[in-house]
């Protein structure tokens, strides 16, 4: 390493929680910081909207700036919080266009744009951080992009949203209803006062891309990647899961599937209760990573919160300061595999199907010629008076679980047994992982 290296300027765009709480760690830590980088780093700037807003009082007045892009231009370290597509991708461009290294926990605009912003870091050889943008604290881009770089990533099987975790959670430990849950999540602020973005698997489907990008080495189009939120998830579906043996959790999977390329989905999913993944409670991130040499990995941690996304992203300004200070051009994304993505209809997977049935002979056998005629093998099946049917004696509840087939042949089925006569409404359908 160098002696005594130039001061490296970090310009911040965002003061928002994670913002103020990096810019405090890069004040109050500036010695401890530059002792392990080499170089001490000069905190240049804070782009704000308004410089005149009340905001946290740990940035002091004279950093701030709403002169963003000139801001940009005179860092050796911009670290993006805005959040947003624009002008957070302008400003991004600008500054790996005049060679800084860009630290972003932008997941939208790099689920969205990430292939451009990659590209323009490797033309000038910069570096683009962005490891606070999937599962907050927890390390997980560079485990991916570099201790598995050598090996062939599987599968990835990934709780990557706190909110809908801890919703599930409630759901499954407390009996309570969707809504309740959600409000409960609401009050403690782990959903925001729109929730859609991660009750409707949004958020995860974008975390999603970024994950499997990075394990497949294939650009992936945020328009691939299949998407289910938990709104349409009932305590009875959980109840009936625990009752299985399973919970239910709204997962971020990456697989490659034989003899087709790769496939990216987010869904509710039934997992068995002795995974590693069913022991993930509140609103804690996990991703499980299954590789043909290393094995079966876990990273658990917390996946949001100020504090914990902070660490991240300082994480990746001491990873950048210590490539300016060594010397050497930034790592390009490996994104060269160009596998194909996998027709959803032959994803192999199983379901769980919860069925209102009349109560009456001969039910069972139309159900069963139904699987039959598709080649889907029953594993278990269930029967039960849902609390619907109170004073309605004729209806009962048939929970039955298929061993794993084509998506297509499942969701033949499930078409199928709609249309018959006996069933009353096809109650539920969740696909189970893990098992």
């Amino acid at each position: 390493m160098r002696e005594n290296y130039r001061d490296l300027k970090v310009a911040v765009l965002g003061s928002g929680t994670v913002g103020a709480e990096v810019v405090h760690r890069l004040l109050a830590e500036r010695e401890e910081l530059g002792a392990r980088i080499g170089a001490e780093l000069d905190v240049v700037g804070v782009a704000v909207r308004d410089v005149k807003k009340q905001r946290n009082q740990s940035i002091p007045k004279e950093l701030l700036t709403t002169d963003a892009e000139s801001l940009v231009v005179q860092a050796d370290i911009v670290v993006e919080l805005m959040g947003g597509i624009e002008p957070a991708k302008t400003l991004i461009l600008r500054a790996l266009e005049s060679g800084a290294d860009v630290i972003t926990a932008n997941k939208a605009l790099l689920a969205a744009h990430g292939p451009e912003l990659f590209d323009a870091a490797g033309k000038v050889g910069a570096q683009l951080y962005y490891e606070a943008a999937v599962a907050g604290a927890i390390p997980i881009i560079r485990p991916l992009r570099d201790s598995l770089a050598g090996d062939e990533v599987n599968r990835i099987l990934g709780i990557v949203n706190g909110t809908t975790n801890f919703i599930l959670d409630l759901m499954d430990s407390e009996g309570q209803s969707m809504d309740a849950a959600l409000q409960t999540a609401t009050e403690l602020g782990y959903a925001e006062a729109d929730p859609t973005a991660d009750v409707g698997g949004h958020d995860a489907q974008q975390k999603a891309a970024l994950l499997a990008q990075l394990a497949f080495h294939t650009a992936i189009d945020l328009d691939d990647v299949a998407r289910e939120g938990i709104t349409e998830v009932t305590l009875e579906q959980v109840q009936q899961a625990r009752a299985a043996g399973y919970v239910i959790k709204l997962l971020a999977i990456c697989e490659r599937i034989d003899g087709h390329g790769v496939s990216v989905r987010v869904h509710p999913t039934l997992v068995p209760r002795d995974h590693p993944l069913a022991a993930v409670h509140g609103a804690n991130n996990a991703v499980f990573v299954e590789a043909a040499a290393a094995g079966s990995l876990m990273f658990y941690g917390a996946g949001a919160g100020g504090p914990e996304t902070a660490s991240a992203v300082l994480g990746d300004i001491v990873s950048a300061a210590r490539r300016h200070v060594v010397g050497g051009p930034g790592v390009a994304e490996s994104t060269h595999a160009d596998l194909p993505m996998a027709d959803p209809g032959v994803v192999p997977t199983s379901y769980h199907v919860s069925l209102h049935v009349k109560d009456e002979p001969g039910v069972l056998a139309q159900i069963a010629g139904v699987f039959s005629a598709e080649d889907v093998s029953v594993e278990a099946l269930n029967q039960s008076t849902p609390e619907h049917a109170e004073g309605e004696p004729g209806l009962a509840t048939l929970v039955i679980q298929t061993h794993r087939a084509a998506e297509a042949q499942l969701q033949r089925c499930v078409d199928k047994l709609a249309e018959l006569s006996v069933v009353d409404a096809v109650a539920g359908v969740i696909r189970v992982e893990g098992s």
